[in-house]
Parts: structure tokens; C-alpha cells; sequence
């Protein structure tokens, strides 16, 4: 039946189905062009986490709006008239920018203690360094010792100094995404109407539109200040951070990736293919398989909405790797029937080709499929979007293989080998004697590979920091380094502080004396001023200087940072609640802005208190340290009815991580399970499929010996290494099995069929391997570190794959002797 298929429909009508297919390529071809990077910080979330609800809520709930930091380190004093007139320079081309809301700069900053002032007199004006005549010693002395400015504004060397360009809040794009969250989870709780989907469409489709263009909008501003930096480099060392310009950055490497992985690899396949084939239709071929399966896959992404975020950058250095391993399979096939019958026809050999290579390659990417669709598994938004790319594109690879293969071939001539085409690798030679001869030496590696990987399995830790995703020599990198060292850390962690007032009143005893005048209390206390009560400030106060005693912590704000301030400026006396609520309702905006609105919400009856961690601390453990600061809270409160809470992208990173391990487990035990049923299937023996697994499990298990033991630690990218090498390594297991048991038909001798199985198929599965090797070593080439971890620790899988098949698979069939009673 396949046989009639393929002459009724490929063989009789090559330029037909050839002309179909460019048909559909080409339509594809411009869905291709709509495909879309994301490099948000949500595609790190997780999808179901109920602390990225109320981390939202907290973001709108205080004044936070977003921001580029540039760090300016002058050289000369800081304090210079000429470092002080660069900062007033740049500060006035960063002001004129369309998205520049305001600058904050030690220029403008209030100076309270420059001399000390008196409370009353802030509310006549603040001095500041832009608009008055101060004592320069009081200033840096001020700069480096209030709670306010000191590992913030500055750095403790006072040799740097932080440049804050407040950007404008889209309010729309705000009300787009809180609508388009609000549906989608009522989709992810099966609560929504058709009515509701339907909305969810519509406003998926708003929510990208608008992205897109606020994107546009921040790549240009963006653009503009690194331009304006540009121009005072000579001045010192300037360096731009902030979540904006990260997430613009990564869109950066996602695009340069994806190009230089596409074309670098078409270069490097071009030239393995003319070393092993020495013939242009063997290169020609491939590339033009290759291409057509790449455009194809990229528009069916383009079409379903489907966006490469930094885990999916590498899809198409994958499309050509698994595509190429296909096509190389019937290469090789195809020239060994030329060898062995001399006057076959091209038909002849065509057909024979696809028969005997369409059941083993079909398995073979069926199970492949499985690697990938394992991810589907996983909670993070991305992984599960590789799953299904690859999938799809795994499937198209197969499709458009067997199409164009044998419609270019039958429009040619027979094609023999090429008399300078000798190209022969003494692996195969070395691994058929060492199968025959050094057997048991073989058993006793593989036991000593699994032994090393499960101590080192031991070893292996969720935890990454951020600012180790990118190389050294990215600006990324060198501007968080110093945000990280010297002005208070990078990654924000927040602690909310609930004061439950219902809670209280309940304790209290309503027949007390005091009843009556509490109850009138609580009537006046919504107002404003009733809210700054003494038991509040010292919980804050409280919590604020525990937080600041962490080591991993940085810079730490809060209402215990005004307090502190405060104390100072009212001669060395703590700040009432009286005095605290007269500044709130009289200071001028822009400095409750700064100093009261990020840290209290009386509306909400809460308290925030901001901190950012150090990142590059290398003894920084997230999980540990969140457990760690839960755990010792309710004693620093010591109140019951106050309720605290962790919340901002520390959290939500670390929930993350913690989840990689169930997604390893779940991803590695699906694949295991779909391959050893395929395996069944495909070679109806219970022994056969335990054989192909374990060949493939101790290669696999490598990976985790060697991060554990090399301290990689488990994380978006890594967790996706075991899946694919397993998905794409078991290929050659497939072919290998097959092969064998074809040769063993024959003569029914195990040594035998193993030395013709490496002689033949062997060729194929190296040839792949070597193609699948140098493909992922050009990951190398990313900006991204855990995408450079992904191509390494592939590398080495994908070797320890084919040595496997080479070694411990044909060992295990002699020992095992799986077809003795057949």
C-alpha cells in the first residue's frame, strides 16, 4: 500500500507534487515573516502561580513606575563642578526624550542633612545640589550615611553614582493586560462563556498590537539613551540598566541568535556534507530539505501565534539538526543500494530507499516528537511552546523528506558513488572490535557512567542567577555588575505587611472601659492621619533592620528609612505619628513620591518594604533565603494581627526554579515510558525495548553527573537537554536495532550481524551524529550563557548517544541474545 502510494502520487508526478508543495511553503513563507520574539519577564512565570496575582496587585497598589538606571562613574570627584555638569547634561538630553517622565540624580535629590534641618522647615522647601549653595563635605557625608541614599544613590566608594530616568506609565497597556489576564484565567479554570473565549481573542490580538508598538517605542528610547551615553564615554564609565533595556537586550540576542545559528549552520552542514559525500547533489539536496522545513516550521509559528521567547531562540538550529539527520539516513541508504546492485534502476533504488528507511525514520521521529512533547508537561509557558514547535516542525521535516527526496531523485539519472568519495571514520572500525572483543570492559564503564551520575544527580541545585545568564562582555552584564556591587543589588524582593485592624478589635474586650472611646477611634480612622500609629512604625522599623542584617541583602527602603531620616532632623527623637501624618499631607508630591508613596498604602492598611538582593553573590541561595526569612518574620513582628507576605520577581523567579525539578521528573518519566511502548510496538520484544532503554538511559544520565558535579545548576534551559538528546538520540538506536535485526536473519550469527550492522547503518548514525554535534556546538556563539550550557552539555550527550549505539547497544544484544529463540 505505502508502495502504490508513493508511485501514484511522487513517482508518477514529480513536478506536480513538487509544485503543491513550494505552493504551501510559500504560503507558509509568509506567515514566517509575522513570527514574534517575547522576551517579557512573564515568559519566566509560571503560569498557575497564585504569588504572580498578588504581585500585580502590590504593582499597582504603590508607586513604582518603570525605569532605566545609568550609572555614571566619573573621572574625576564626584562632586566635581565637571562631574556635576556632565550629570546635569546627560540629565537634560535624558528629559527631552518622548517617554521620559522625570530624572533623579544626586543633583535633585533633597538634601536634609546639609546642614541638618528642622522638620517644619521641609515644608517651606527643600535644598538640593541643583538649587543651592551647600557644603559639599555635608553633602557627601549625607550621600554616604542616610538611610536614604547610602548603597543606592551611591556607591560606598563614592565613586559612583546612580542616574534614575523615570519613564511615563501606559496606563492602556495596563488595562489590556489585566483584561487579557482576567480571561485567561477564567479559561485556565474552565469558568469561562463562549462569549468570554471569544472576548479573549480579540483581546490577545489588542494586547500584542499594542505590545508590539510600545515595544517600538521602547527599543527607539532605549536606542536614544545609549546614543546620549555615547557621547560622554570620554567623561567616565557610563552603563545602562533596567528591566526595560534587559528585556530589549534579549530581543537583541534572540534575533542575532536566530540568524547566525541558521546561517552558521548551513555553512558548517555544507561543508561536512561535500567531506563525507564529495558529490553536489548530496549538498545541494539536504540545504534545499533543510531551507523548505525551516520556512515551513517558522510559519506555522507565525500562524498559531507561537513566539520564541529565550528558550525556543535555538528551534531552527534544531529544525536543521533533526532534518539533516533524515535526510542523511536515505543518503546513505540510497548509496549503499547503488553499491550492492550495480544495475538497478533509479526507480528501483529510489523506492527501495524510502520502503526500507520509511518504518525505522518514522519511529524514529515519532519518538523524537516524544522528547519534545514531553515539555508540554512543564508549568513554564515557554518550555511548553518549545514542546509543540518542535513537534510540529519534527513532523513537517519527516513530510517534506520524503517528498522532495524522491521527486528530485526521480527527475535525475542514477546516481553512483564518486570514485574521490572515501570518506571513512575508524570509529566504526574500532567500536566493531572493541563490541567483540572487550565486552565486558564495556558493561563495566557504562556501570561506572551511571554511578557517576547519580552521585552527581545528588549535587545538582535549582538555583541561577540572573545576572550569570549573559557573557561577561555584554553590557547587560557590566552595567548589573555594578548596579550589584555598588548601588544596592538588582533583583527586587518585597516584603507586605498587612495590619489587620479587624482582627484587634475582635481581641478586644468589648466590655471594657475603653469600649467607647475605641469605637469613636475607629471612626476617625480611615482618615489619613489616624493611620501613622506608634505599634506600626516600630513593626516596620522592625522587620526593615532584619532584612537590612542579611548578608544576600542589599539596599533595603521603607517607611523605617523616613523614620530613621526623621530622627535625625528632630534632634535625635523618634518621629510621632502626629509629625508623620503632617508630612504626608503637606510635602510636596514629588518627594512623597520618592520617600512615602513606593512603601505605604493606608488605603489597603499596608506597609511595604522594598529590598534588592545581591545577585552575584555566590553564596546566594533563593529558596534558602526566602524559607529563611518566612520562618523568622513572625517573631520579629511578634503581633498576630499583623500578616506579612514575600512578593515581587525574587518570588516569582524562584517558584520558577523549584518548579524544574517536578518538570524533570515528569518530562524524563513520560519520555522513558512513550519510548519503551514504542519500542514494543516497533519490535514486538519486551527484551528488545528493555535493551533500547537502558542504551539510551545511561548516556542520558551523563548530563546530570556532569552538572551536579561541575555545579551547573538546573534551569530553563538545562531542564530541556534530557528530553531532546533522548528524543533525537534514539534515533540511532531505532536504525541500529532495525538494521541488526535484518542482518541477523541471515546467517542467525550475533557477531556477525553486528559487524555488518556497524558497516552499514553504523556509517549513517555517525555521520548524523557528527552532523547533530557540530550543529549544537554553534549555540556556542550566544550571548546567552544557559544557551551556550544547552549546546555543550548536548555535545557531549549526543557523543555519549552515538557511543552507546556503537558500544553498549550491539554488547547487550550479544549478551542477551534477544533473537536466539526466534
Amino acid at each position: 500500500m505505502i508502495k502504490s502510494l508513493f508511485d501514484k502520487s511522487i513517482i508518477k508526478h514529480p513536478i506536480k507534487i513538487l509544485f503543491l508543495l513550494l505552493l504551501g511553503v510559500s504560503f507558509l513563507g509568509y506567515y514566517a515573516t509575522k513570527l514574534e520574539i517575547d522576551a517579557s519577564s512573564e515568559t519566566l512565570l509560571l503560569d498557575d502561580d497564585k504569588d504572580l496575582k498578588f504581585y500585580r496587585e502590590v504593582n499597582e497598589r504603590y508607586h513604582s513606575p518603570d525605569f532605566l538606571l545609568v550609572s555614571f562613574k566619573p573621572n574625576k570627584d564626584l562632586l566635581s563642578e565637571e562631574s556635576l555638569k556632565t550629570i546635569k547634561q546627560l540629565s537634560d538630553e535624558f528629559i527631552k526624550l518622548e517617554k521620559v517622565a522625570s530624572i533623579t540624580s544626586i543633583l535633585n535629590v533633597p538634601l536634609l542633612q546639609s546642614p541638618v534641618q528642622e522638620l517644619t522647615k521641609l515644608l517651606d522647601g527643600v535644598r538640593t545640589l541643583e538649587n543651592s549653595k551647600v557644603d559639599k563635605k555635608l553633602v557627601k557625608k549625607e550621600f554616604l550615611e542616610s538611610e536614604l541614599y547610602k548603597k543606592s544613590l551611591v556607591s560606598e566608594d563614592f565613586k559612583t553614582t546612580s542616574i534614575l530616568i523615570n519613564l511615563k506609565e501606559d496606563k492602556k497597556y495596563f488595562e489590556i493586560l489585566n483584561k487579557r489576564n482576567n480571561l485567561l484565567k477564567k479559561k485556565r479554570e474552565n469558568t469561562a462563556s463562549k462569549e468570554e473565549l471569544l472576548k479573549l481573542k480579540e483581546v490577545e490580538k489588542e494586547f500584542k498590537e499594542y505590545r508590539d508598538y510600545i515595544r517600538e517605542g521602547d527599543h527607539k528610547n532605549i536606542t536614544n539613551v545609549r546614543n546620549i551615553i555615547e557621547k560622554y564615554q570620554d567623561r567616565g564609565d557610563l552603563f545602562l540598566g533596567g528591566v526595560t533595556m534587559i528585556a530589549d537586550d534579549i530581543i537583541s540576542f534572540v534575533k542575532s541568535d536566530l540568524v547566525i545559528y541558521g546561517s552558521t549552520l548551513i555553512l558548517l552542514l555544507i561543508l561536512i556534507l561535500w567531506i563525507i559525500f564529495r558529490q553536489m547533489i548530496w549538498i545541494l539536496l539536504p540545504v534545499v530539505i533543510c531551507i523548505l522545513s525551516v520556512i515551513s516550521t517558522s510559519g506555522m509559528l507565525g500562524l498559531f501565534g507561537w513566539e520564541v521567547t529565550v528558550i525556543s531562540s535555538n528551534f531552527i538550529s534544531l529544525q536543521l539538526i533533526i532534518t539533516i539527520s533524515i535526510v542523511l539516513h536515505l543518503i546513505v541508504r540510497y548509496r549503499e543500494l547503488t553499491q550492492i546492485y550495480k544495475n538497478a534502476s533509479q526507480y528501483k533504488l529510489i523506492i527501495n530507499t524510502l520502503l526500507s528507511k520509511l518504518n525505522p525514520s518514522f519511529f524514529a521521529i515519532i519518538t523524537t516528537i516524544a522528547g519534545f512533547g514531553s515539555l508540554v508537561l512543564s508549568g513554564i509557558e515557554p518550555v511548553k511552546n518549545l514542546g509543540w514547535m518542535m513537534s510540529t516542525g519534527i513532523a513537517i521535516s519527516l513530510l517534506i523528506s520524503f517528498i522532495v527526496f524522491p521527486s528530485i531523485l526521480i527527475l535525475m539519472n542514477r546516481i553512483d558513488i564518486a570514485k574521490n568519495s572515501n570518506f571513512k571514520l575508524k570509529i566504526i572500525e574500532k567500536s566493531t572490535k572493541l563490541v567483540e572483543t572487550k565486552g565486558s570492559y564495556i558493561i563495566f564503564l557504562s556501570i561506572f557512567i551511571v554511578i557517576f551520575s547519580l552521585t552527581g544527580a545528588s549535587k545538582i541545585i535549582v538555583e541561577n542567577s540572573f545576572i550569570n545568564y549573559f557573557k561577561k562582555s555584554t553590557e547587560i552584564y557590566k552595567g548589573m555588575e555594578v548596579i550589584d556591587n555598588q548601588l544596592g543589588g538588582t533583583t527586587p524582593l518585597d516584603v507586605i505587611l498587612t495590619f489587620n485592624t479587624k482582627k484587634e478589635e475582635s481581641s478586644t474586650n468589648k466590655n471594657d472601659d475603653f469600649a467607647d472611646f475605641e469605637d469613636e477611634f475607629a471612626q476617625t480612622e480611615n482618615d489619613e492621619k489616624y493611620w501613622f500609629t506608634i505599634d506600626k512604625m516600630k513593626t516596620i522599623t522592625r522587620v526593615h533592620n532584619y532584612l537590612d542584617s542579611l548578608s544576600e541583602v542589599g539596599k533595603v527602603s521603607s517607611l523605617a528609612t523616613l523614620l530613621k531620616t526623621g530622627k535625625i532632623l528632630n534632634n535625635g527623637k523618634d518621629l510621632d505619628g502626629f509629625t508623620l501624618a503632617l508630612l504626608y499631607e503637606k510635602l510636596p508630591k514629588e518627594y512623597k513620591d520618592l520617600i512615602l508613596s513606593p512603601y505605604i498604602s493606608i488605603e489597603d492598611n499596608q506597609a511595604r518594604i522594598n529590598t534588592r538582593i545581591i545577585d552575584s553573590n555566590p553564596n546566594l541561595r533563593r529558596n534558602e533565603l526566602i524559607e529563611k526569612i518566612n520562618k523568622k518574620l513572625p517573631s520579629i513582628i511578634n503581633d498576630s494581627t499583623v500578616e506579612f507576605r514575600l512578593s515581587n520577581l525574587m518570588i516569582l523567579y524562584n517558584n520558577m526554579l523549584q518548579s524544574l525539578f517536578d518538570s524533570q521528573i515528569k518530562t524524563l518519566g513520560f519520555v522513558v515510558g512513550i519510548l519503551f511502548i514504542m519500542f514494543l510496538i516497533l519490535f514486538r520484544s519486551a527484551l528488545i525495548a528493555l535493551i533500547a532503554i537502558l542504551a539510551n538511559l545511561v548516556p542520558i544520565s551523563i548530563i546530570f553527573g556532569i552538572m551536579g558535579w561541575l555545579n551547573i545548576p538546573l534551569d530553563i534551559m538545562t531542564i530541556t537537554i534530557a528530553a531532546i538528546s533522548i528524543g533525537i538520540g534514539v534515533d540511532d538506536t531505532i536504525h541500529y536495532i532495525h538494521r541488526f535485526h535484518e542482518e541477523f536473519r541471515k546467517d542467525h550469527n550475533y557477531i556477525n550481524a553486528m559487524k555488518r550492522s556497524h558497516e552499514s547503518i553504523g556509517y549513517a548514525m555517525t555521520y548524523t551524529s557528527l552532523v547533530v554535534i557540530v550543529g549544537f556546538s554553534i549555540l556556542v556563539l550566544s550571548n546567552l550563557i544557559p544557551t551556550i550550557y544547552f549546546g555543550l552539555l548536548t555535545v557531549i550527550v549526543m557523543a555519549t548517544m552515538l557511543a552507546s549505539a556503537l558500544l553498549l547497544l550491539p554488547r547487550l544484544i550479544i549478551l542477551l541474545k534477544p533473537y536466539s529463540k526466534r
